[in-house]
């Protein structure tokens, strides 16, 4: 007989026609005596990224969406969305649920087994569910409407840490290559901003080395969360972006960077698509891999596949020589490498010399201590900016630079600089007289990034030319390291 009253709903949202969900409507027979019934968790990209949750029930699988999976930590309660109850058939199904139908998105089976009932009412439901994956007593409750929570009864497996709310990245210090190859790993140093990116339940949370969350701001992390589903992961990397040329250009990135509304960020992330190279995996499965070797993190991380439009796994050149990693970068104009020790564990928050960058052309972050006016049509306009470096004695002057602004970036420069206005000079090194008659001063906060041939014999940048702002960085770590 067919069941109106339970699948109703389900059959009224639903064309056979148009989607490949079974439409079966007819009651199972009742199951054998002593035969626990089934349950099914399956991984739904839709819209959004969720989990449905069902149970058996009275003949048919009783459904709720979890946005965030089947909480594994008894102490963090996830969202379950009461949905409409679906056919037992469609425990088995997997498959593209066809764009602008109910649901519209790819099914697959993320899990299933079968479940003791404990307890069964309008508002709770208790079982303990017998999967590969999701094992052990879950509570579910009502909160209001078709809003439930989900919650983890049994104590956590031995070994689980929460995911961390921040990892400190770890920095590398400048240097040349290597005396021993076989000790050591390259990687391509990316030309773009640092990104430590936290994967829960499928949602990305990305941070810059200045804890500032940048996740809103680059629309395109949302594909490491799609690809990682249910596995939460602290992941490092660089956002990237690329020039006409195909390399990495910094340039082009900053076109990301000073954006606020959703829909201007919409709208240049489709002018100037930015990826997420991934290079390090910090944090797995409940599990923190900070104190395994780069070797073993890199194995776990190369496992994962992560790759796709938005999103590659860096490479790890091992068992070659670093010289030929670093006349490779060199041909293909790239900005240098970075050595890092094969059995160092992943030392968060510290600049070590496990982690070596070898430049092929030297760049340089630096704090800006004041500006000069242009001459003649550029007369009240940017000229060029002071710089300062971090020094035992506060901040070092190290030259000016004024080449290679753009004119949008000038007045953008300027608009900044001038509420930072201060009478005094910034620097605990002179200024030559010739610059500091003509200098405007300000409060030395903004950090930008140059490039420069050489350094005189007292610290300052030969032929310094400007790469842009690098609002990733705080003052505090503009060093000669940096």
């Amino acid at each position: 007989m067919a069941d109106g009253g339970r699948l109703g709903a389900y059959q009224a949202k639903r064309d056979p026609a148009r989607t490949p969900e079974p439409m079966e409507t007819e009651r199972s027979r009742p199951r054998p005596d002593g035969a626990r019934p089934v349950f099914v968790i399956q991984e739904h990209h839709a819209r959004a990224l969720h989990w449905d949750f069902r149970l058996e029930h009275d003949g048919v699988l009783v459904s709720w969406a979890l946005p965030k999976g089947v909480p594994e930590d008894p102490a963090t309660n996830h969202l379950a969305v009461h949905t409409e109850d679906h056919p037992l058939e469609y425990g088995s199904f997997e498959g593209d649920i066809p764009r602008g139908e109910y649901g519209g998105g790819q099914v697959s089976l993320w899990d299933h087994g079968d479940y003791d009932l404990e307890k069964w009412t309008e508002t709770e439901v208790k079982v303990v569910l017998h999967g590969s994956k999701a094992q052990g007593r879950y509570v579910l409750f009502a909160t209001g409407g078709k809003n439930w929570m989900i919650h983890r009864m049994d104590p956590v497996r031995e070994g689980f840490q929460p995911l961390p709310e921040r990892i400190e990245p770890m920095l590398a210090v400048t240097g040349s290559l290597p005396a021993r190859d076989e000790e050591w790993a390259y990687e391509v140093k990316w030309d773009g901003i640092r990104a430590v990116a936290y994967i829960d339940g499928g949602r990305v949370r990305a941070l810059s080395r200045t804890d500032k969350d940048i996740t809103a701001k680059f629309p395109e992390l949302r594909e490491v969360g799609e690809q990682l589903g249910a596995r939460p992961a602290v992941l490092d990397g660089e956002l990237v972006a690329l020039g006409p040329d195909g390399r990495p250009s910094f340039g082009q990135l900053q076109q990301r960077l000073h954006l606020s509304g959703s829909a201007e960020i919409s709208r240049r992330a489709r002018q100037v698509p930015v990826s997420y190279v991934v290079f390090d995996v910090l944090h797995l499965d409940g599990q923190s891999l900070l104190d395994l070797s780069y070797d073993e993190r890199r194995r776990r991380l190369e496992s994962l596949g992560l790759s796709g439009p938005s999103l590659a796994t860096g490479d790890s050149f091992r068992d070659v020589s670093g010289a030929d990693v670093l006349a490779a970068a060199q041909e293909r104009g790239l900005e240098g490498i970075v050595a890092k020790r094969r059995d160092s564990p992943y030392r968060a928050g510290r600049r070590s010399g496990e982690w070596v960058k070898v430049k092929i052309f030297m760049t340089q972050e630096v704090i800006i201590g004041g500006w000069t006016e242009g001459n003649g049509e550029r007369s009240g306009e940017l000229g060029a900016l002071l710089l300062g470096i971090l020094g035992v004695d506060g901040l070092r002057y190290v030259g000016k630079v004024g080449t290679g602004f753009g004119e949008e970036a000038r007045r953008e420069l300027l608009r900044a600089l001038r509420p930072l206005a201060r009478k005094t000079s910034p620097f605990s090194s002179p200024v030559s007289p010739s610059v500091a008659k003509l200098a405007h001063f300000v409060r030395p906060v903004i950090v930008g990034e140059v490039r420069y041939s050489d350094r005189t014999a007292d610290g300052h940048l030969r032929h310094p030319s400007w790469r842009g702002l690098r609002p990733d960085k705080d003052p505090g770590e503009v060093t000669s390291e940096s």
